[in-house]
């Protein structure tokens, strides 16, 4: 089943375990391409034994981090096995990858081998730290990206707690994203001049570019800034407050909403306080002017807050946990809620596109591959007789 949208027509060839290099691929495929994950034998992609929970038999993980693919089921250590894997990345528009660097060399499939049989390739590798420099033989995960990166430094409630990461694996997701974008610059590259190209990327960069105003503090002042729990580093008031009931998020960081929040307050008090007068001022006494709102915030519910600041044009939210989330008005409709269809398991729900596109629209189609779903599907495509895929079947080469 071909998924509609701007990247149909796209053969991509996912060599990809576990978050990073998924998440690129179902971004891809979200987009129209055909997206083929190859895994390994024995076991297939470790995200299906990341359990509980469960769906059936099948990892929610693997579900999510997978639906819109189609899968093979391969053994790349075998002959045949690296014969099938040759075949499909002749006619390949992309690979993906995130082994350690050196390992798809050591099995034959190195860049630079891949380019001599199809110099049109974009072989898109994702790593811990990337494929240059000092710790580029070093493997990643998201908790050392995050630490290394300094997010795990400004993420928390203040000063002189414990380091916190971001509870998301943002390194993992960013890094995939910007896999995405590498590889979708790459395919604007080969459009122009009909060459592939390598699209490097890694976990640690990807959590390097959630710094941006961080850094932009430190390089500028010298001083490395730390946790402020929901405060912004550069504008205030612009976080969290406490309501008589819950908790809502109010951005009223400019100086025009800043009025207008003390006009909704009724709090002439503070418009009179020399210390919140303007940004600077709000900056050096964040502490004093959180706990001045708060005074204020606790005197109503999230409700009536939210309503009356909705009224006076102040950006505002409640705090919603994941599953009030999935059922929020908004999330349903812009399809970020929705059913594909699962050869096992039926109708399954996932995460939508988060990307619209008015004329090539896209989106998760069908539902993540059983183990070995499509292997023969993806062999006859590509050319091999069906008395070639039982003997590789019968010989354990692949599952299908």
């Amino acid at each position: 089943m071909a998924a509609a949208g701007p990247l149909a027509g796209i053969k991509v060839i996912e060599l990809c375990h576990v978050m990073a290099g998924p998440t690129c691929g179902l971004m891809l495929a979200d987009m129209g391409a055909d997206v083929i994950k190859v895994e390994k034998i024995p076991g297939g992609d470790d995200t299906r034994r990341m359990v509980p929970p469960t769906i059936g038999d099948e990892a929610a993980a693997f579900l999510m981090m997978n639906r819109n693919k189609r899968g093979i089921a391969l053994d790349l250590k075998s002959p045949d096995g690296k014969r099938v894997l040759w075949r499909l990345l002749e006619t390949a528009d992309v690979v993906t990858e995130n082994y350690r660097r050196g390992f798809m060399e050591r099995i034959g499939f190195g860049y630079d081998a891949l380019r001599q049989h199809n110099s049109r390739l974009i072989y898109c590798a994702i790593s811990g730290f990337g494929r240059t420099g000092p710790y580029a033989d070093r493997g990643g995960y998201d908790l050392v990206a995050q630490g290394m990166s300094g997010l795990m430094s400004i993420t928390g409630e203040g000063p002189g707690r414990p380091p916190v990461k971001v509870g998301a694996p943002v390194a993992d997701i960013t890094a995939g994203i910007l896999a995405c974008t590498g590889v979708l610059a790459a395919l604007q590259h080969r459009h122009r001049t009909g060459e592939g190209q390598m699209v490097d990327t890694s976990l640690f960069e990807a959590a390097i570019v959630h710094t941006y105003w961080q850094s932009a503090i430190a390089l500028a002042s010298g001083i490395a800034p730390g946790p402020m729990g929901s405060a912004h580093p550069l504008n205030g008031p612009y976080q969290a407050f406490e309501t008589s009931d819950g908790w809502i998020t109010v951005g009223a960081a400019n100086q025009t909403n800043w009025q207008r929040l003390l006009d909704l307050l009724g709090a002439a008090h503070l418009r009179d306080d020399a210390r919140f007068v303007d940004n600077p001022g709000r900056m050096r006494h964040l502490d004093e002017l959180a706990a001045a709102l708060n005074a204020e915030f606790r005197k109503k519910s999230s409700a009536e807050w939210l309503a009356a600041l909705e009224r006076g044009g102040i950006p505002a939210g409640p705090v919603l946990d994941v599953l009030q989330m999935h059922a929020n008005e908004q999330t349903r409709a812009r399809d970020m809620i929705v059913e594909v269809e699962h050869a096992a398991l039926g109708k399954v729900k996932t995460i939508g596109l988060p990307v619209k596109f008015s004329a090539s629209p896209g989106g998760p189609k069908r539902g993540a591959p059983v183990y070995g779903e499509h292997t023969r599907e993806v062999l006859r495509e590509h050319g091999f007789a069906e008395a070639e895929i039982d003997a590789m079947a019968k010989a354990g080469v692949i599952v299908g």
